[in-house]
């Protein structure tokens, strides 16, 4: 393909309109070629209509078919690696787009580069740390963020099963399960999204919505008490893998200020240490560990 025809390709994605001569007089080309190349651009897959009238010209289709890739060979490789990795994520969201680019894209490559992907899949594996969890609603939910829209979904926590309605914020992956803040009411609350069932987008709009890197960044203005955790060697060796524990350095200190609310989900992360950690402060993150262990342990104990 020549690089008009790719220049026009940016220029159809980034237009709602174009007309044949704006784009002969950008590339200083006849009208009767540019009608030639927006054909051949058709055949490609760029669905295109054409608007009739003084005011007419040429529009793109939404979710047309997008020029190929161009890369290298250690590109290609690269991209196979990345699409095998996201098959150990469940529920990816548009997942259909992963199996229809791995094997599409890869008819379209050469024997060798092939032959090449075949070799570097035998050597190479990703394995999940726990099993994953179903969540068949990331795509659903990832729209409705990115639009700004609201949601109604049946939820199963603990106490039962609710039907809520919350604005998303957007959808993260961590530790085999995708989690969901969204804003209920006036507060932000996270969700299990392996716990919604039934999800609907409803018409509501709210655009004063953060984004979710906007609110991941935003500092926390809940309630908080310091809380102030020593880890063992093999303690801070294992927490290294804990997104919550990542921070914690050679000292083997873990200091950070948590909302009150947030004592009894930490105290649970905390009781997969072991003794390999122990809380200094505060006295209620004390207690709480105290009694989820001797809870624990009074079902042994007849």
């Amino acid at each position: 393909m020549n690089k008009r025809r790719i220049a026009m390709m940016q220029i159809i994605d980034s237009r709602k309109k174009f007309t044949a001569r704006e784009l002969a007089e950008r590339f200083d080309v006849s009208v009767r070629t540019i009608q030639r190349d927006l054909d051949h651009l058709q055949q490609m897959g760029f669905p295109l209509y054409t608007e009739v009238g003084p005011h007419g010209g040429y529009r793109a289709l939404p979710n047309r078919i997008l020029p190929p890739l161009q890369l290298t060979q250690n590109e290609a490789f690269g991209l196979f690696l990345m699409l095998q990795a996201l098959e150990k994520i469940p529920d990816f969201p548009f997942e259909s787009t992963r199996s229809h680019l791995a094997e599409q894209y890869y008819a379209s490559l050469p024997v060798d580069t092939q032959d090449g992907i075949d070799r570097m899949r035998k050597h190479i594996v990703f394995n999940q740390q726990r099993p994953p969890a179903a969540s068949p609603f990331t795509t659903v939910l990832l729209q409705a963020a990115m639009d700004k829209r609201s949601i109604e979904f049946l939820y199963h926590s603990r106490a039962g099963r609710k039907i809520t309605q919350v604005y998303p914020l957007g959808i993260y992956y961590e530790n085999g399960l995708w989690y969901m803040p969204a804003r209920n009411k006036e507060r932000v609350l996270l969700y299990r999204v392996d716990r919604i069932e039934q999800a609907a987008v409803l018409a509501g709009t709210d655009d004063s919505l953060p984004t979710l890197t906007e609110w991941m960044a935003s500092s926390d203005n809940r309630p908080g008490v310091e809380v102030l955790l020593h880890f063992t060697a093999e303690g801070a060796r294992l927490a290294q893998f804990e997104q919550l524990f990542h921070t914690v350095g050679d000292s083997g200190k873990w200091r950070e200020d948590v909302p009150l609310e947030e004592l009894p989900f930490l105290a649970r992360q905390l009781l997969k240490f072991g003794p390999e950690v122990k809380v200094v402060l505060p006295t209620q993150l004390q207690e709480l560990v105290v009694d989820m262990l001797q809870r624990n342990l009074s079902q042994y104990l007849r």
